[in-house]
């Protein structure tokens, strides 16, 4: 059974969430970025598309990893500790960005970020639950972190348009992000954290992360959030390179060069809206209309090409905003407290997974069937969209996880 914290334990709830808000928006600054370095990149160092894509591969690679491998010490050496040790490794290898200027350095550096985001990351997403009193709680906390990673991921690519445009390095990115966790580090070793629930049925070891593959919602949430992530990240790894040298109206070509900005400004948005939107309608519904608009912006630029994308792409985002942190803390909710590091991690290794291999595949079809272009690309991300929109339907429709939320609220949260 697992054993609860005393509800009277005396902890900083402000600062813990201010601290985890801080840390979805530093690593959405460098990951979310990544379109924009690719795009400088592809020249600098003279690159093909699935050569440039090493530069999100081997950071989504570490990731998924990470969250699977590593991600049970947030159940068993507690979230505070956890965090502490992922943010630090981040740090570092944030700071080594400065060692010199090589492919495979950038590789190495990349892959170790990878593995000490998905340490701090599955220990910050466990943390949720422990300063949360209910699964509806536990959602909109989820969209509110959410939102703060959608900030990062606005300034992290206007950062990397700022400093190409004076001539500055790229990696001064990192450097920033490298003050960021130093910063974040003392923070947390100053803060008072609330306990972390502890099981006394079952050993805390990997063992106990891949028995949870059986479990019917660990794995159906998993694969509804790879549809999702596949679809998301098609946008910022690759509509900047499917853009380029755009010609049209005036205001076409604006949105062309803003593109990605102008997505993760309309996503973050949608993920402060979407804690709003959730207490006035169902997940479920809001679900499945969403993620129907979001199929017919994909679908609409497949077939109409780049004068439809350059205004339905950036414009998903708004849709997109409360998909990902809604399935993750319904995912994440549906398991005791105790397993919470267990089950994030998880979830983040098909995140991560779907990352890699959704841009992977979508460079390979680009570079075989279309000769380099990424449209061709893009038809292979509206499949993607169109499962989501599939699970979203039948999850509207059945609510298998009803049972289970409404059990945790019951059990978890009391």
């Amino acid at each position: 059974m697992a054993t609860a914290p005393k509800k009277n334990a005396v902890y900083n709830r402000t600062l813990i969430t201010a601290l985890t808000c801080a840390m979805f928006f530093m690593f959405a600054m460098t990951t979310d970025a990544v379109g924009e370095i690719i795009k400088i990149a592809k020249v600098d160092m003279g690159l093909t598309n699935l050569q440039a894509s090493a530069f999100h591969l081997s950071t989504m690679f570490a990731i998924a990893g990470s969250g699977i491998f590593l991600g049970f010490l947030a159940d068993r050496l507690g979230r505070k500790t956890t965090i502490i040790i992922g943010l630090s490794l981040y740090g570092v290898a944030s700071a080594a960005f400065f060692l010199g200027k090589d492919f495979y350095l950038y590789m190495a550096l990349l892959f170790i970020s990878g593995v000490a985001i998905g340490i701090f990351k599955t220990a910050a997403l466990a943390l949720i639950g422990d300063i949360t009193d209910s699964t509806e709680e536990h959602t909109t906390t989820m969209n509110m972190l959410e939102g703060f990673f959608g900030l990062g991921a606005i300034v992290g690519p206007m950062l990397v348009v700022f400093f190409h445009s004076r001539g500055v390095s790229w990696t001064y990115l990192y450097l920033l992000a490298a003050l960021l966790c130093a910063v974040m580090v003392i923070a947390a070793l100053y803060s008072k954290y609330p306990p972390t629930v502890k099981s006394t049925d079952e050993p805390i070891n990997l063992g106990r992360t891949f028995r949870l593959l059986k479990n019917k919602y660990a794995l159906g949430f998993s694969l509804a959030i790879a549809m999702y992530v596949a679809s998301e990240v098609a946008i910022f790894v690759w509509l900047p390179s499917f853009l380029e040298g755009y010609t049209g109206t005036e205001i076409a070509v604006m949105f062309a060069t803003y593109a990605v900005m102008i997505f993760f400004i309309l996503r973050a948005a949608g993920r402060f809206m979407g804690i709003w939107v959730l207490k006035k309608f169902s997940w479920t519904s809001v679900m499945a209309v969403f993620s129907g608009i979001i199929f017919l912006c994909f679908l609409g630029s497949a077939i109409l090409g780049k004068d439809a994308a350059v205004f339905l792409l950036p414009l998903s985002g708004l849709f997109m905003s409360m998909i990902y942190p809604t399935l993750n803390s319904k995912g994440i909710s549906c398991f005791h407290k105790s397993e919470h590091g267990a089950i994030a991690g998880l979830i983040l290794f098909f995140t991560a997974a779907a990352a890699f291999i959704g841009p992977l595949l979508m460079a390979f079809v680009a570079d075989t069937f279309g000769g380099g272009d990424m449209r061709i690309g893009f038809v292979l991300a509206t499949g993607f969209a169109g499962g989501l929109f599939i699970f979203a339907i039948y999850n509207w429709k059945v609510d298998p996880a009803s049972t289970a939320l409404a059990q945790a609220n019951e059990t978890e949260y009391q």
